[in-house]
């Protein structure tokens, strides 16, 4: 019988199923940070257990930690304890731990992949609704509540539903400058915050296999914005050479049959999802959003729409625009490339490759977080926080998610504007009033340059003329 990726890995690892529609899975790997996992382990004393599988678990700081110095961390009583209480339940229950600072710290789902942890076919769980992002190496990856890191912990194994499939093709080519960012706003434009809930959607197509591992990533980490619960990319030669590099990393080689393996994990082609949905490459521009949701995007030809429904005048409202403004004249304070959308490597060459030669807008502060202790170590070795320090950027030391998520030091301040390659830009994530837009990095990079909403087409017309 015919199946898709999803029930291939989905029926792989079902222990038992339940009446209700729910299953319960066996978990390959659980990433843990330091907010929303003290209670877990607390719970675990309480009722005498221990973890099932410290092997098969990874914890990280990233959420609260400072980018910029270490003390600033120091002298926050409440955030220095969250990555303490991290550290001592790790040490107690023998859990693998990068802690701040040190080689192989960052962002869960930056360094899982480049350490080659995540398998293709395999589950992978994190309290964090970004675990999507591990769907690009064909693993079903779901965000859990805080009390479901305690079920994985005491058991390795988690009760999820039984998710509907719904296939997302995108075909063609994209144009030159289209990046997997605006394809990414485009598919949560086309299916609205929820249009995919209840869904694990499987991206596919010849403008999906034709992106990198990182442009994949970014494509399924922004799954979750349309309402998925998961995001999947089958197998193919992109994927394997990736695996090849992270795992030679650690010493480890590839074996043809392990290999062999890993390419078994694909939809079969006469495979029937619950749902479809058709892309055309081609049509499809650089997007940024103008609301207080990722699905309330234009591209730099449409302006700013007068719908009237409660949510567009809301988001109008809050974000302080007015219909039929366009977004080259919206000026912004602040940009931030970095998360675990755009915090890697290639995203940091492409910021590069726009700021080189050129100069941060005076009054606006760019700041550049790289996802991992990694990412920052290979942008060092390629020059580019040189580019960046002499464009007038802020290219910071430490690892985190910054102002994305707004719970270290980086905050926007009420009122401020903000061009960001985030995720998400509900109403005061980033701070208490903070109004941000989010893009990819050559459209944050080039709005920098601009002081306003740009996109990187208008500094080539620039130095034409």
């Amino acid at each position: 019988m015919s199946k898709t990726l999803l029930e291939k890995i989905r029926d792989s690892h079902k222990i038992t199923e339940f009446p209700e529609g729910n299953d319960l899975i066996f978990i390959d790997l659980h990433l843990l940070h330091e907010i929303n996992t003290p209670q877990a382990f607390d719970r675990l004393r309480a009722r005498g257990l221990t973890v099932r599988r410290p092997d098969l678990t990874l914890a990280t700081v990233d959420h609260n930690t400072p980018t910029r110095k270490a003390a600033t961390l120091v002298a926050d009583p409440t955030l220095a304890r969250q990555v303490e209480l991290l550290a001592s339940n790790c040490a107690e229950f023998g859990i693998p731990f990068r802690s701040f600072g040190t080689e192989g710290q960052g962002i869960t789902h930056v360094i899982a992949p480049e350490e080659g942890r995540v398998c293709p076919g395999s589950t992978l769980v994190c309290c964090d609704s970004h675990t999507t992002t591990h769907g690009a190496f064909g693993a079903l990856a779901v965000g859990i509540g805080s009390s479901q890191v305690e079920q994985v912990l005491a058991t390795q194994a988690v009760t999820l539903p039984r998710f509907k499939s719904m296939r997302v093709r995108v075909e063609g080519i994209l144009p030159q400058g289209v990046t997997a960012k605006d394809l990414a706003l485009a598919v949560v434009n086309k299916l609205g915050t929820v249009g995919a809930t209840g869904h694990v959607i499987e991206f596919s197509g010849s403008a999906v296999a034709a992106l990198s591992m990182d442009g994949r990533m970014t494509l399924c980490n922004m799954a979750v914005e349309a309402g998925a619960s998961a995001g999947l990319i089958g197998i193919d030669d992109v994927t394997v050479d990736y695996l090849k590099i992270a795992l030679a990393r650690r010493g480890e080689h590839v074996a043809p049959e392990m290999e062999a393996e890993w390419r078994q994990w694909v939809s079969d082609s006469d495979a029937v999802f619950d749902r479809e949905a058709v892309i055309d490459a081609s049509t499809l521009v650089e997007r940024v959003t103008w609301g207080t949701n990722p699905a309330q995007s234009i591209s730099f030809t449409d302006t700013i729409p007068s719908t009237e429904d409660s949510d567009a005048i809301q988001a109008r409202s809050y974000m302080d625009l007015q219909p039929g403004q366009s977004l080259s004249g919206i000026h912004i304070q602040k940009a931030f490339i970095g998360s675990c959308t755009n915090g890697r490597i290639e995203d940091l060459r492409e910021a590069a490759s726009i700021l080189d030669g050129r100069h941060v807008k005076d009054g606006v502060h760019l700041v550049i977080v790289p996802g991992s202790s990694r990412v920052r170590d290979e942008a060092v070795r390629e020059g580019l926080d040189l580019i960046f320090t002499k464009a007038g950027a802020d290219f910071r030391h430490f690892a985190g998610c910054s102002l994305c998520v707004g719970l270290n030091e980086d905050r926007l301040a009420k009122g401020q504007r903000s061009i960001s390659t985030s995720n998400r830009n509900f109403e005061g994530r980033q701070g208490t009033g903070a109004r941000t837009h989010i893009a990819s990095p050559a459209v944050v990079a080039a709005s920098a340059i601009f002081g306003r909403i740009a996109s990187p087409r208008e500094l080539e017309i620039r130095s034409a003329t």
